[in-house]
């Protein structure tokens, strides 16, 4: 029960790891469209995430309490977060190629907005 616990973390993050590379590749070829089709996916695999990241610790607690030694799973813990480790250094990368751009897009309608009075559209009647 504990290893398919694990054994699905580690599917999701995977999944979420692939989908962050994409992201990366498609951000640096201005590719909106299937950055936006991903971003619902990829809420749900985080919520999928935090869902069996809170079970496999109640079962690891589950188990500890019956007076199971759960060090025989150590290594396939460690394995796991060395992979959600990847996937937040990955998170960081598309953070810092996002951000800037995010940031020129501010900059460019507070420009726009300033030179209408204030306003991002000009209206004339």
């Amino acid at each position: 029960m504990i290893k398919n616990t694990i054994d699905r973390l580690n599917t999701l993050v995977a999944n979420l790891k692939k989908n962050i590379l994409e992201d990366i590749e498609d951000v640096k070829k201005a590719n909106h469209e299937n950055l936006l089709q991903r971003n619902e996916l990829k809420t749900l695999t985080i919520d999928e995430i935090a869902n069996a990241k809170a079970l496999l610790n109640e079962q690891l607690s589950q188990e500890f309490h019956k007076g199971v030694d759960i060090t025989i799973y150590k290594e396939d813990i460690d394995n796991l977060e060395e992979h959600l480790r990847e996937l937040y250094e990955l998170n960081g990368k598309l953070a810092s190629i996002v951000l800037p751009v995010k940031e020129m897009y501010k900059e460019i309608i507070d420009e726009i907005t300033q030179a209408n009075g204030g306003s991002l559209v000009e209206v004339r009647a």
